[in-house]
């Protein structure tokens, strides 16, 4: 436990064959674990049902054997998020289990989270910034550059999940970082089932979310609280997340008044691509600082390297 930050349960099937549905195995890993439990929240037999729905319908009103992109979020909707997260919120309460819900989507699975401070709670939840940013307008523009799962959803759902995260029923904001190639995504975008699900995001967290300041969304201090504070508390990590004597130098400086627009030449996954290509931000991210080291200066730096994280238990 002092080494490991928690154990990840995939409750729904996402890329790759991690999906735990075994109800046995389930409960004796929210009984025992000794760290948090940090599930994906998506139920199997609905996206499976809604799936075959979809597919049924498409071939009898317009001819389509597959399923275009576009209806990925009602493949992968509401129901299905809100059935898994409340089974583990339900076991998790059964078991008196350190509980974290990842990458939230709906504003149905709101109402099964709490307003009160990180540290006074036992189940938890998280947010990402492309959640907080995209809504399904954009598959007509970005179609498999934003697949991923849980899927992006309507603009009501973003617009609840922005207002959880000022009430605190959102306890920080995070990536959900799938860098798959943009061969991947782009000669698959036509096989739904064969299309991976993910996108990068770690480039673009912080300067996206200091967009929705600028636009007046969210305080700035909220961004500091959700995207530093109450991660380095919610998984108890020693001497990081706070600017504080004896703690890690991990700072980021950024220059409020600095516009520019994502390009390919701009983009540092090594992937190439990015869903925020042609965006353009006002903030600008100058110099990161790991450890107390520079890791950037308007470009990377080699070689720096980061440490272990180690946690409070």
């Amino acid at each position: 436990p002092k080494h490991v930050c928690g154990i990840k349960v995939f409750m729904g099937a996402s890329t790759g064959n991690m999906l735990v549905n075994n109800a046995h195995s389930l409960e004796r890993i929210f009984r025992e674990a000794p760290t948090i439990v940090a599930v994906h929240c998506e139920d199997e037999n609905t996206i499976v049902r809604n799936m075959n729905n979809i597919r049924t319908k498409l071939a009898d009103d317009i001819g389509l054997a597959d399923i275009p992109v576009r209806y990925h979020p009602f493949v992968r909707n509401d129901e299905a998020c809100y059935r898994s997260s409340a089974k583990a919120v339900e076991l998790a309460a059964r078991c008196g289990t350190r509980l974290h819900v990842l990458h939230l989507s709906s504003a149905k699975e709101m109402s099964l989270f709490s307003g009160e401070p990180v540290s006074q709670k036992k189940i938890t939840a998280e947010v990402c910034v492309h959640h907080l940013w995209f809504d399904e307008d954009a598959y007509v523009r970005y179609g498999p550059f934003i697949k991923c799962n849980p899927a992006i959803k309507s603009d009501s759902d973003r617009m609840a999940l922005r207002y959880a995260l000022k009430n605190n029923k959102l306890d920080i904001v995070a990536t959900d970082h799938a860098p798959h190639t943009y061969e991947e995504k782009f000669e698959r975008q036509y096989d739904y089932l064969q299309c991976p699900s993910g996108l990068p995001s770690i480039q673009h967290s912080l300067v996206a979310m200091l967009e929705l300041v600028h636009r007046e969304v969210l305080p700035a201090e909220l961004v500091v609280e959700k995207m530093c504070h109450a991660p380095a508390e919610l998984f108890r990590i020693q001497r990081r997340g706070y600017i504080r004597v004896g703690y890690f130098a991990d700072l980021v400086l950024v220059n409020p008044d600095s516009k520019w627009t994502v390009e390919h030449d701009n983009i540092l996954y090594k992937c190439n691509w990015t869903p925020f290509y042609g965006t353009t931000f006002q903030h600008k991210v100058e110099k990161t600082f790991v450890n107390g080291q520079l890791g950037y200066d308007n470009g990377i730096l080699y070689p720096i390297r980061g440490k272990a994280l180690e946690f409070d238990r």
